[in-house]
């Protein structure tokens, strides 16, 4: 996993930040920030992240890199 801009499925972009792990389980999860409204800060597991999503007429990866 690459920090950088990603684009996710449902079209909001986000920047990540680093990759962490999890305290008690040592999983390792990724840490972005919202490119838009009020710019929050989120933490999902490395795994959901990168997984494949089939959703709301959608079929592909959950994240998908952008240039900046």
């Amino acid at each position: 996993m690459t920090p950088g801009r990603y684009r996710h499925f449902k079209g909001n972009d986000y920047e990540v930040l680093l990759v962490a792990r999890d305290v008690e389980t040592e999983e390792p999860v990724v840490v972005y920030q919202a490119l838009y409204g009020e710019r929050g800060h989120w933490v999902r597991s490395l795994a959901d992240f990168t997984a494949h999503v089939t959703r709301d007429g959608y079929d592909g990866p959950r994240f998908v890199p952008i240039e900046s």
